[in-house]
């Protein structure tokens, strides 16, 4: 399994077999971080977990870093999965950016690991997110562009992507700096908010 952007991105678009031998170790990996925090797990520790050869890790995965890399991307992809879901009958692109706000923004606030690096290594999370040329970044934004773009057929697909990719970026500032003057602890501050403006960024 080569790490690089484009075979990471691709476990953003298809889930992986159950049985397939990187989702045994992904599953390891997500379970020592969520416990132990990103500094303190080894590839040892995921190996064992997994129950597999230490090399047999570093040959899908390289090192440390992308293996924690690959776990994320593959987390991003829950998320977006749980946004689609939810925002999938909302034709109109507005009503699908408010929704899709909310239902991400309270599911990353909720997830086990995103909340115990964000208390204890906020540092290692911005990280994670400029590697390879911000992989994991670009692949939701992607992915958020694309639906968006179903929503708004004729709008400028470069406007789209820029849009999105900064929304996205919103919603990363609020999760590392959560304090501010903006109320955005209540559903329903989240929404007016989004629909204030977000929806702003859209084209047209």
């Amino acid at each position: 399994m080569t790490m690089d952007a484009s075979p990471l991105a691709g476990l953003l678009e298809a889930a992986p077999d159950p049985d397939d031998l990187d989702t045994r170790i992904l599953d390891a990996a997500l379970a020592e971080f969520e416990t132990y925090g990103l500094r303190r797990v080894s590839v040892e520790d995921v190996a064992r977990r997994a129950g597999v050869a230490r090399t047999t890790i570093y040959r899908r995965f390289t090192n440390k870093e992308l293996l924690l890399q690959a776990v994320n991307l593959r987390e991003v992809r829950r998320f977006l999965t749980a946004i689609s879901a939810a925002t999938e009958s909302r034709r109109n692109a507005v009503d699908a950016v408010v929704e899709g706000f909310v239902v991400g923004l309270a599911a990353a606030r909720s997830h086990p690991l995103i909340t115990r690096v964000l208390q204890s290594e906020p540092e290692v999370f911005v990280r994670q997110l400029g590697m390879n040329g911000g992989a994991v970044l670009l692949a939701a934004r992607d992915i958020l562009a694309a639906r968006l773009r179903r929503a708004l057929p004729e709008a400028d697909p470069d406007e789209i992507a820029a849009a999105s990719e900064v929304m996205l970026r919103v919603a990363v500032s609020v999760l590392l700096i959560p304090g501010g003057g903006i109320p955005l602890q209540d559903e329903s501050d989240i929404r007016a908010f989004a629909r204030i403006h977000l929806t702003r960024l859209l084209p047209g």
